[in-house]
């Protein structure tokens, strides 16, 4: 045994803090709690059966529980306050820490116990002691006469009274235990992981107990020194570096008692890098290279959520911010660049109601929300602001989703919403989270009526989710007061192999969604005639994902089809800087208009750490209408020095100037030369790409 390992048994009662959280995607909240194991100071062996005790100092209350045969314990919903956390069992000597818990977070604290009879004398050890006494004994002795040799050597030396006095400390702690064994001090305290390594030496104390064993064995007390002891160097012992077991199954905690990280729409992190019990940070890089094989000059990807310029390398996203939580009071804040930025609330018309600027106020923003978490069953979070959509199953950041580029379901439907959420957690496998919102997507509410809305979650074993949206009340058209919306948005996911340690195949999913909607009144109908303006919405979406070697690589192969009569959720082209404010002549999103498309996808992810993704993706995608960028692109001639007209409601003459009407025949008079005088976006009917990227979450 060296020093090093001799010093991590005497330091062994240390204990550690860490505050976990659960996936915000699925919308759970932690509720404050404190989790560990129990663990033999001398071997490090977990022990079962230890009684834990906390004790709420503040108002005087316990809870109690006992250690499982791995040790682990779980203690959930405990108030905000300061604990003394104590484990004890006959045969060893009781271990206690205080820590001070906020409302919400799961704080970790392990604690190590000493045999009860390492504290005897020696004289009785050397006699009738355990094997591993004896042995420690030996090395003890050993140890002394290393000692001894090394104090001869550094007489020898010149400086030996600048060497021994920074050694000083940590000699005469090992002369003491070598002079009496029994006297190891013990250490009690706790250590929070932001602190300084060098604390955990500095709350030793000599325990009572020992001292009077030394006088019982008829040796007088070893006197202590006053100076604090301290390692060696400010380096935790790698003996109290190794990682923890795996705490117990949490049952308080909604979705806490599973691995969700495999889910579509969910990140993979199962760890946080950084932590604190009033914030937790987010950050968030998404950059990528796609090539649309139709080679529109004017790089311009059309009709997608995730594919905008083709042939470049282009940054999709740059996100920071994080979760703030202290005393039940919760908020959020990510702050959204790169193109998501623009390419979002281009496809929002509601800030074309009334005045003021609320698209460049939001447009940097993908998330931001203030609540209150409420100790209502297995929680209550009631929160205001904007935040992530849950409709079409993907998740608004690429990093947690299956595919790059999902299929129009996703696409189509909404990627944020404006106003208040409420969610309740009757059991910790179910949510109900009722919505009132400004409506589909936008951050102005269009006409008289707000959105009303909501999701069922009902997640019952590890590897299933049931997923079920409804949208409804809202009058979510620019310029048409009396007309009405619905929506249905339904999903399921099912793992249905999982071998995480296999080298080989180690797992594989499926996800398959549904929708259906319509918009009704005002002249608008979901199941007439298409003559009769009908507005209707059909689609789904299926994928099926298989990870390898212990889940560091997968594959994804899946797609989708949707039909939406009158358009009214197929994304406009961005023809001459078109967005869903002016519209474009060149494609109408009319009552009755046609638009039927389907797509496919296969996707390689290579996932060395948890928190980057390499990705290579191929998807091809078709329309029953001219809808995709060609060679010719949907930029205007003029370009690149000319670019946008600036009036993408009317038609373009082929100089790049508007016409300054959307009546073809007026067009082609004010243009100057009939139908060839008259510009048209080069529009095609499918469109093959190829894209690789890097994403990064912290």
């Amino acid at each position: 045994m060296n020093l090093t390992s001799l010093f991590c048994k005497v330091l062994s009662g240390c204990v550690l803090f860490q505050v976990m959280f659960i996936p915000a995607a699925l919308g759970q909240v932690p509720r404050a709690g404190v989790k560990g194991w129990t663990c033999e100071a001398e071997t490090g062996h977990p022990v079962a059966a230890v009684q834990i005790t906390v004790h709420n100092t503040d108002r005087g209350s316990d809870r109690t529980t006992a250690s499982g045969p791995d040790g682990a314990f779980s203690i959930s919903n405990l108030e905000p306050g300061h604990y003394e956390v104590t484990a004890s069992r006959e045969g060893f000597i009781k271990s206690s820490a205080t820590v001070d818990i906020g409302s919400m977070g799961t704080y970790r604290v392990n604690l190590s116990l000493a045999v009860a009879h390492s504290t005897a004398p020696a004289a009785s050890a050397s006699a009738g002691s355990s094997p591993s006494t004896g042995a420690l004994l030996q090395e003890l002795q050993a140890m002394k006469k290393r000692i001894e040799e090394l104090e001869a050597q550094l007489q020898q030396q010149q400086d030996v009274a600048a060497s021994a006095g920074a050694d000083r400390p940590q000699r005469t702690l090992l002369a003491t235990i070598v002079r009496d064994p029994g006297a190891i001090p013990t250490v009690s305290g706790s250590l929070n992981k932001r602190d300084d390594p060098t604390l955990i030496a500095s709350t030793a104390v000599v325990s009572p107990s020992t001292t009077d064993a030394a006088q019982q064995a008829g040796k007088a007390p070893v006197p202590t020194s006053a100076t604090p002891i301290a390692p060696p160097n400010p380096v935790l012992p790698d003996a109290l570096q190794a990682p923890a077991p795996a705490p117990a199954v949490d049952n308080e905690t909604p979705f806490a008692y599973g691995d969700f990280t495999w889910l579509n729409g969910t990140p993979r992190n199962k760890d946080t890098v950084l932590d604190t019990k009033f914030f937790t940070p987010e950050i968030r890089f998404d950059t990528h290279y796609m090539e649309d094989f139709n080679q529109p000059k004017d790089h311009t990807i059309v009709g997608a959520t995730e594919s905008f310029r083709s042939g470049e390398v282009q940054v999709e996203q740059a996100s920071v911010g994080g979760d703030f939580h202290w005393q039940n009071i919760r908020g959020r804040i990510l702050f959204m660049q790169g193109l998501f930025a623009t390419t979002t609330p281009r496809n929002d018309a509601s800030f074309g109601v009334g005045q003021w600027d609320l698209r460049g106020a939001y447009k940097y923003v993908s998330e931001a929300y203030g609540g209150y978490h409420f100790n209502v069953n297995h929680g209550l979070n009631v929160d205001a602001g904007i935040f992530v959509s849950y409709i079409g199953l993907f998740s608004y950041y690429n990093f947690d989703n299956w595919t790059y580029q999902p299929s129009y379901v996703s696409s189509n439907t909404p990627w944020f919403f404006n106003g208040v959420r409420v969610q309740w957690f009757p059991t910790n496998k179910l949510k109900i989270e009722p919505w009132f919102i400004n409506g589909w997507q936008s951050y102005a509410k269009y006409n008289g009526h707000p959105g009303l809305g909501g999701q069922l979650l009902w997640m019952p074993k590890e590897w299933f989710k049931l997923v079920a949206n409804q949208y409804g009340y809202g009058q979510d058209n620019l310029g048409l007061p009396h007309t009405e919306r619905i929506h249905t948005d339904d999903s399921i996911e099912m793992r249905y192999y999982n071998k995480p340690e296999n080298m080989g195949l180690s797992k594989m999913a499926f996800s398959l969604t549904a929708d259906a909607g319509a918009q009704y009144g005002g002249g608008l109908c979901g199941t007439c005639a298409p003559s009769q303006g009908k507005d209707s919405f059909v689609g789904w979406m299926l994928y099926n994902r298989m990870w390898f070697h212990k889940d560091t690589y997968a594959i994804t192969l899946g797609g989708g089809e949707m039909s939406n009569w009158g358009r009214y959720l197929t994304l406009l082209p961005p023809i001459d800087g078109a967005d869903a404010v002016t519209g474009s002549v060149y494609f109408p999103e009319s009552p009755g208009q046609r638009a039927h498309m389907w797509d496919s996808t296969v996707t390689f992810h290579w996932m060395p750490r948890q928190y980057i993704t390499w990705w290579a993706e191929f998807g091809y995608r078709h329309s029953d209408v001219p809808y995709f960028a060609g060679r010719g692109g949907v930029t205007p001639p003029g370009f690149p020095l000319g670019g946008t007209n600036g009036f993408p409601q009317y038609y373009t003459c082929m100089s790049g100037a508007t016409s300054g009407t959307s009546n073809l025949a007026a067009a082609e008079t004010a243009c100057g030369g009939g139908a060839s005088s008259v510009w048209f976006p080069d529009l095609r009917r499918s469109e093959a790409k190829a894209s690789v990227g890097v994403m990064v979450k912290f």
